[in-house]
Formats: structure tokens, sequence, C-alpha cells
């Protein structure tokens, strides 16, 4: 609860002291809470989706601080579904962390991740389904949507954002989330894949969901994934083991 309050306080905050955050593709050099400029390369803005654009959608990408010209694209969700992705941003995997611990009312204090994901890819954070976040709609009826609608928005969007940022067609394109986005990444993941064969612009290089991404990451931070899998075969083992003693 304290941790959710706290990202609620932040949303607000960022958003009154940083109104430059609604303009498209723009750069963000600071953060309240963290001292002097940021260390990395974030960039906030809106774009609209639907038949009128009444669905403006808020995202964050963040660049790789490794190679971006050649790193993953990793287009995120978040769960929810209609959590902010400033919660994977600032409590799971993102450049900066929030000090929950530190935190006493005042101004929430940000620190650098060495764990984050951003150290090896580029990663674009949505505030989707529209509601979430700072998206809005421009209509009564365009503030709703199901999973289905919620894709379609998706994949306009990030066709809207690539044009905007050609440099990253070639990228290797990954889409991931946490939590209800379990539902969400397959669907947003076969629209674009329907895209692709039906040849619409622009090409999308999307790489089928494999462990790639994740050795690729794991590569970065010193071999912590395979120990985690090395760690879980072992304990499979060891069950496995006790199992056939209770039998003997």
């Amino acid at each position: 609860m304290k941790m959710c309050w706290l990202l609620i306080f932040f949303l607000i905050l960022v958003f009154e002291i940083f109104p430059q955050l609604g303009l498209a593709g723009s750069p963000v050099k600071y953060l309240p809470g963290f001292e002097g400029p940021l260390p990395f390369e974030l960039e906030t803005g809106y774009i609209g989706v639907g038949e009128a654009d009444e669905v403006q959608l808020f995202y964050y990408f963040i660049k790789s601080q490794s190679n971006p010209k050649i790193d993953p694209l990793i287009y995120w969700f978040t769960g929810g579904p209609g959590c902010s992705p400033l919660n994977a941003i600032l409590f799971e995997l993102g450049p900066v962390e929030l000090d929950v611990r530190a935190y006493n009312g005042s101004l929430p204090t940000l620190f650098l991740n060495p764990y984050a994901y951003t150290k090896v890819a580029n990663m674009i954070f949505v505030d989707l389904p529209v509601g979430s976040g700072y998206s809005y709609a421009t209509t009564q009826k365009a503030n709703h949507s199901d999973d289905l609608q919620s894709a379609d928005h998706a994949y306009e969007f990030l066709r809207k954002w690539l044009v905007e940022h050609q440099e990253y067609l070639n990228n290797p394109f990954y889409v991931a989330g946490d939590s209800y986005s379990g539902i969400t990444v397959p669907i947003v993941t076969q629209v674009i894949s329907n895209g692709i064969d039906m040849g619409i612009k622009p090409w999308i290089n999307l790489k089928s969901n494999s462990n790639n991404m994740a050795e690729a990451l794991a590569t970065e931070f010193g071999g912590k994934w395979c120990n985690l899998q090395g760690y879980t075969n072992l304990s499979i083992e060891l069950d496995c083991q006790d199992a056939q003693c209770k039998d003997k």
C-alpha cells in the first residue's frame, strides 16, 4: 500500500513539475528526487490513435545505455489492466528506482538501478489501456476498451512511433510485460504479426518469443539468469531425489 500511494504521489508530482512531459517526443533531462541530470536518455510524449486520434496514449522511451543502434527494442506493458508503467520503471526494471525505505512524506528519492533492462535494451513503456497513467480519451465512447481494442491501439501506436523514430526499424523487436499482461502481450504480438503478414508499413523486426532476449540481458548482468536457472534445476532435482528416497 505504501508503494502504491508513493507511486500515485510521484505521478502527480512529475507532471506538475515537468509539464513538457506532455509534448510529443520531449527529452527529459531531470526528474524530481534525482540529483543532477539523468545519466540516460528519457523521452516522453503523446501519440494519438483511433479513427480521429480520439485516444491519446502517453509513453516513456528510454534509450539503451549500451548500443542503442543494435540493441533490442522492447515494447513493455504493465499489468492491471490499468496500472501505469511507472510501476515497472521505478520498482522493477527501469534505470532508476524509488527509495521506499527513505520515504518520510517529503520529496521521494530516486537512485540508479544497476540491474536495469535499459542497460542493454531500448524500451518503450505505454500507458495502456486508455485511462491508465496519463493516457486519456477525447470522447466518452473512446474512454472504454477491451483487450482486443487495446491491442489494436498498441499496434497503431507502435507504427506511428516507429515512423517518428525510424532509426529503430531494424532493431530486434520484442513485446514483453508482467502480471495481467500475460494476456495482453500475446494478443499484441499476434496483431503485430498479422500486420507483418499483410505487408502493413512500417515493417517491424518482430522476434519470436524465446530466451534470446533473456540470454542477452543475462550476459550483461554476469550470468545471474543462468545462476537462477541453475538453482531452480537443483531444487527440482532434490525434490525428485527426495521422492525416490521415500519409496525405498
